[in-house]
């Protein structure tokens, strides 16, 4: 099985799972401080690219 192969369902599944954390703790910060609310969802909307930049990475590594 290649690399792409496991990359492509597991990356959109952890991405599901990862939209599915935010928005849970997203009930928690909605209506505190305004700044709470844009800390959280400007890290919220840049850490994702993470663990989806070593997944691309990893699925085109060595064919």
């Amino acid at each position: 099985m290649s690399r792409i192969a496991i990359a492509a369902p597991a990356g959109i599944l952890g991405f599901l799972l990862y939209v599915g954390g935010v928005v849970a703790l997203a009930d928690v910060v909605i209506g505190r401080h305004w700044l709470a609310e844009l800390l959280f969802f400007a890290v919220a909307g840049i850490v994702w690219v993470f663990p989806a930049k070593w997944l691309m990475v990893w699925a085109a590594g060595n064919r």
